[in-house]
């Protein structure tokens, strides 16, 4: 509560602990005046002024007249944004022009060497001569035991190093890989293995005519996968699970976006495996669905449901089909099979029209063990005549049941039946529903053959983040009734490294505050200096909306639309960023200029501040004055001049990057002894740049720091930085203890100086688990830098940082004399201070009731006169008195912004080395025993199937004991919630009271000018009976929303810590409880807290006695499909084509074989897979 300063002093009037306002407010000047400038300043602060903002400005100010007194030696330039975008748009388009001519040439290439192609019955491998790019792969076995190679008659090749690929390749070849779990042997894969050969010669004239051509991939819609140039398979630890019609590029180039509805059968005769089966074909289809897809997911029995919180079909991207496969192992075997009620659900989730969706392929795909109704009404009803969706069903598990109705389904509706009678089955029967998608657009010929750009996403074969160009390629052959195929034969693709786009976008004349970035159709960032995925080596693309790289608002909102609806603009806007380190939030200026990148479906962005609209260039002709400026790189001029670190770019081509800078700069100086500043190998401007500003941060050494004792000052350090590349740090002993970034353009303290006025200060980081132990034989500095501006013909331009390294220790003694009533510190051992002296303001002579602190605008302490808090020095203020922090939040001289960083790597959870739990198997009722028509069902199959496995593999009833290295230990991609806290608008003295009865607490706090501190003096709390909610910094992994839970007894508990169960054998541990929690289904409460009130405390950490069975989701996620991001698919759209033929729609066994046949099948495979290897558990599948 704000008070003015006559209602303070009467409310504190009487006694007590007051403060004294005069006093208060005359310290206060003190401090501004002190950091601010020396004039006007009392007598006995002007000392102290000198000891720190006399020595910036004069650095700031020698800085700006040693760069005017070189103006001969360098060129002021304008960066033009229109014209700048223009540009790099055109440079893009051209390189990915050629890539398509490439991938054009390519597809047709494929199309007729297939077309002459005459298929070989008789055909055997040795017939055929190819590399086998897994033949001399080394796979682990997982018992460790030697695994016997399969014989191969793969080509012998050798293979050279090569820097564009990262890796050893052969151009005279190009490289075969197969599927591990398709036969390379059978007369399909040979005959493809055939035609694709020729492929090579099209593959070696591309490079020959585009030598910067990465990897040329066919994918053929049998798996086969012919790339070039050669290079062996990258394997995995374990199996590899490569499927080329899995992944992200050929998923896009096969088929037409796509309106999903997956329904699966849970009724009571779907139990123990089947269900397991179903689970893991929903998963598997999902990941055969891109972002251009949208998707939903539902259970039925008696009735249909969704199985997560999704309402209506959504788009298909990563966070959304990570709810979908969490739910779907939690869905439960009961009730009868009504397929009107799956079936009804699903063609009402597809003719809803209110929602966003892709509006092509509409189809619905059915998971069952079977059954007899075809519900032929329903189908009446909702899809004849004109049958728009096509119904795939597909009939899981071993059992006994007439196929025929779930085959009539398909075939009545332009869809396909599928079997899945065991794991094995699973992933090519959840892909193959592509090739039927695919016959409209091969009958559709050229108007289909239409080149995609993918996503951003991982090469499997080492190139890092790249996008592919696709092509769809037609078998073009005719029957004997000169009938059309319409067969697809597969996907070409050209891959182009995101890397080489970047070589086509500015950088350094941009500044440390500007860049380019591009977005594609869905809003996803192709490029953006904060797309940096921490996982590596995962199926799904990396998408990450332009929104979520950056601070959301309305202006870059509109911003987006524009892009993707292939709009040119251009905004001067007003925003908030984040500060490198994660730890700040600025407001600033940006111009966005932005245009479409033409022949694809990309837009181009560049983003500015104002301050780099102009840039230097320097103009270093005179060879004499190079070679003088040189010499103060070498180390033998360090002791005398300071350290210099310069940034790790590629200056050269022949430069060797190293990411310790004293080895990276003894390869320069060893490189520069070999070639000039002029070379055409090298980049000029970075080179010309670079040595001019390492003689101008020298001319500062001679002018400034040698004559000043850095000690008489407390300082432990004066550096300056600057846009060419160098950091010079005095002396050369304070770089020993130097830990920014070489680089300044990715340095916090550089990024945030240019964009604030004023002086920055930057104390150490602390987390909250940082104790004063870690302290110890280390001196501890506080950053403080300012940009150096500079004014030429009326071009403004800050082309460099300076700044000091105060000691801590040091400048904790000076901040007790700046915030006290005296002008000499011996004074105070005469001296007591009591309530009614003129020292009751004395932030030293009083610290044993007073708390005296200088925090930054991020809410970390900074300076204290508690010795105590000393080594808390860098921690967010609320880990030292969360009391104080949070009436400083409450009264608003801090805003908080909260924002998710979706590309964060998470720890696997640490869990004991064994897990045990009993087998989930159906139970039946007396009544199904005594019931001779439960005996014949497939539910008594099922239950008799998983007692064959618990007779062969000794676990029937029994707890499985699943090692722990069986599951190997990865960290996985997460989601993480940032906090940050900044300074809101408020500007003047505030007085308030923390009121809590007795331990009520008065505060005074003020910003200080032209700095980023706010100096805050409260009493000390005098109880803890006022303890606040601690406010929160920290990065934390993602949110647990509990949209229901059970008591105890009713599921599982999690009590003290203790894990318990979570839907089907999850874990929680803990519940973390964030503001805007939303309040459970059940009442129970915890520790005191009912969960019939309103909300939780703002921010509390609680071990709950609950089963949640939702496990943690992604962060409002079911709320954010309900309100989704514009974005725009892909503008044409093959489903349809009148003379398709859909008379092939898969084929099932109609005939119900004997029980003995059955058992006896069943038997040899259990005893062929059991005298091999033991079967994997079921968390593997």
């Amino acid at each position: 509560m704000a008070l003015s300063d006559h209602e303070t002093q009467q409310q504190l009037a009487g006694g007590g602990r007051g403060i004294n306002l005069p006093a208060l407010c005359h310290s206060l000047i003190s401090i501004s005046h002190s950091i601010d400038s020396s004039k006007g300043l009392p007598r006995h602060c002007f000392t102290v002024s000198q000891l720190f903002s006399v020595w910036v400005l004069m650095l700031e100010s020698s800085e700006s007249q040693i760069y005017n007194e070189n103006r001969n030696l360098f060129e002021v330039k304008e960066n033009v944004p229109r014209k700048l975008v223009e540009k790099v748009a055109g440079d893009i388009e051209s390189l990915l022009a050629k890539k398509v001519r490439a991938l054009k040439r390519l597809a047709n290439a494929a199309e007729k060497f297939q077309k002459a192609h005459h298929w070989q019955d008789n055909i055997r491998e040795e017939d055929i001569e190819y590399y086998d790019s897994k033949a001399d792969t080394e796979y682990d076995d997982p018992d460790g035991e030697e695994v016997e190679r399969e014989k191969s008659n793969s080509l012998k090749l050798e293979f050279t190093d090569d820097a564009n690929f990262k890796t050893k390749v052969n151009y005279s070849y190009a490289a075969v890989q197969i599927p591990t779990d398709i036969y390379k042997g059978s007369t399909v894969i040979l005959n493809e293995l055939n035609w694709t050969q020729a492929l090579e010669d099209v593959f070696i004239e591309n490079r020959k005519e585009d030598p910067s051509l990465l990897w040329q991939v066919f994918g053929s819609a049998t798996g086969v996968t012919r790339y070039y140039p050669a290079t062996p398979w990258r394997a995995p630890n374990k199996i590899d699970l490569y499927d080329v019609r899995r992944r992200p590029w050929y998923i896009q180039g096969a088929s037409s976006p796509k309106d999903m509805v997956i329904i699966v059968d849970v009724s009571g005769s779907v139990s123990g495996l089947t269900l397991k089966l179903m689970k893991t074909s929903v998963y598997e289809m999902l990941d055969t669905l891109s972002d251009d897809d949208y998707v939903n997911v539902a259970s039925f029995n008696e009735k249909a449901k969704p199985v997560s919180c999704f309402k209506h079909l959504v788009q298909a991207n990563i966070r959304n089909k990570k709810v979908f496969k969490e739910d779907v192992q939690g869905m439960v075997a009961k009730g009868t099979t009504d397929y009107k009620a799956g079936f009804e659900y699903a063609f009402d989730q597809l003719q809803n029209s209110n929602i966003t969706r892709a509006n092509c392929n509409k189809m619905i795909m059915m998971f069952t063990d079977g059954g007899e109704d075809r519900v032929q009404d329903v189908f009446e009803k909702y899809n004849w005549p004109n049958k728009t969706v096509r119904v795939f069903t597909f009939s899981v598990g071993q059992h006994n049941y007439d196929v025929t109705p779930l085959q009539w389904m398909a075939c009545a509706n332009k869809g396909y039946y599928f079997e899945i009678p065991s794991i094995g089955a699973i992933r090519i029967n959840t892909q193959e529903y592509l090739d039927v998608l695919g016959r409209p657009m091969v009958l559709a010929g050229n108007r289909a053959k239409q080149v995609q750009w993918t996503n951003v996403y991982q090469d499997a074969l080492g190139l890092g983040l790249v996008v592919t160009g696709t092509l769809p390629v037609f078998n073009l052959t005719e029957d004997s009734s000169d009938r059309k195929n319409q067969l697809i034969l597969g996907v070409m693709g050209i891959d182009v490294a995101l890397n080489d786009i970047k070589r086509l976008t500015p950088r350094y004349n941009l500044g440390a505050n500007g860049y380019v970035f591009a977005i594609d159709l869905n809003g996803y960032v192709l490029l953006h200096p904060n797309l940096q995925p921490q996982i590596i080596n995962f199926r799904e693309p990396v998408t990450l909306d332009f929104l979520d790289a950056e601070l959301e608002d309305e202006n870059k909102e509109e911003i987006r639309r524009s892009m993707i609806d292939g709009n040119d603009g251009q905004r001067f806007i007003k925003t908030l960023i984040k500060s490198l380190d994660e730890q700040y939030i600025d407001e600033v200026f940006r111009t966005y200029t932005w245009a479409p990148i033409k022949s694809t479906n990309y837009s181009l962005g560049l983003v500015l501040p104002p301050y780099s609209t102009y840039y230097i260039q320097a103009n270093l002709s005179d060879q004499i004055l190079q070679v003088k400026y040189f010499e103060y790189l070498l180390p033998n001029s360090f002791e005398s001049e300071g350290h210099v670190f310069i940034a790790p770019r590629e200056y050269c081509k022949d430069l060797d990057l190293s990411d310790n800078n004293t080895e990276f700069l003894e390869n320069f100086i060893a490189l520069m002894e070999k070639v000039t500043p002029d070379s055409k190998q090298c980049d000029n401007f970075l080179l010309h740049n670079l040595i001019l500003d390492t003689g101008i941060t020298q001319q500062l050494v001679e002018r400034v720091w040698k004559d000043q004792d850095l000690n008489t000052y407390s300082l432990l350090a004066v550096f300056a930085a600057t846009d060419g590349g160098i950091t010079r740090v005095f002396p050369n002993k304070a770089a020993d203890d130097w830990e920014e970034e070489p680089e300044p353009f990715n340095a916090s303290f550089y990024r945030r100086s240019l964009d604030n006025k004023g002086y920055i200060f930057k104390p150490p980081y602390r987390d909250a688990g940082y104790r004063e132990l870690d302290l110890e034989n280390n001196t501890i500095g506080i950053l403080v830098s300012t940009a150096v501006e500079l004014s030429i013909g009326g071009k403004t331009l800050k082309p460099a940082v300076v700044g000091v390294k105060l000691d801590l220790e040091a400048w904790a003694e000076k901040f007790k004399v700046l915030a006290s009533n005296r002008t000499d510190r011996d004074q105070l051992g005469s001296r007591r201070c009591d309530p009614l002296t003129s020292c009751e303001m004395d932030c030293e002579a009083n610290n044993k009731d007073l708390i005296c602190v200088l925090i930054d605008d991020g809410g970390f302490l900074v300076l204290s006169n508690q010795e105590d808090h000393w080594y808390q020095v860098g921690k967010f203020f609320s880990e030292v008195d969360a009391n104080l922090m949070s009436a400083l939040y409450n009264n608003s001289f801090y805003a908080r912004k909260e924002s998710y960083d979706f590309q964060s790597v998470c720890a696997p959870e640490a869990q004991s080395n064994t897990g045990a739990a009993p087998r989930g198997v159906f139970v039946p009722t007396v009544a199904d025993l005594l019931s001779l028509a439960w005996w014949t069902s497939a539910a008594a199959w099922s239950l008799f199937q998983q007692f064959l496995y618990g007779l062969t593999y000794s676990s029937w009833f029994q707890t499985e004991e699943v090692a722990g290295d069986s599951m190997e230990a990865r960290e996985t991609s997460c989601i993480m919630k940032q906090t940050q806290y900044y300074f809101s608008t408020v500007n003047a003295t505030y007085n308030a009271i923390i009121d809590c009865g007795n331990c009520s607490r008065l505060f005074h706090a003020q910003r200080l000018a032209n700095t980023n501190l706010l100096f805050v003096v409260a009493d000390k709390p005098l109880c803890s009976q006022c303890e606040s909610v601690k406010l929160l910094q920290a990065e934390v992994r993602g949110i647990l929303w509990c949209p229901s839970c059970v008591p105890p007894g009713h599921g599982g508990r999690a009590v003290g810590g203790q894990a318990g169960s979570v839907g089907q054998g999850r874990e929680v541990r803990s519940c973390e409880v964030w503001q805007g929690w939303k309040e459970p289904a059940c009442g129970h409460s915890v520790r005191g807290w009912p969960w019939g009130a309103p909300r939780a405390p703002t921010a509390l950490s609680l071990v709950v006695s609950l089963t949640c069975k939702a496990p943690p989701r992604d962060p409002n996620q079911c709320e954010l499909v309900d309100r989704p991001r514009y974005r725009k698919g892909p503008h044409i759209c093959f489903d349809y084509n009148a003379t398709e033929d859909t008379s092939d729609c898969g084929r099932g066994a109609s005939f119900a074989p004997s029980l003995g046949v059955l058992l006896s099948l069943q038997l040899l495979l259990l005893y062929s897979s059991a005298s091999r290897h033991p079967l994997p558990p079921a968390a593997c599948l």
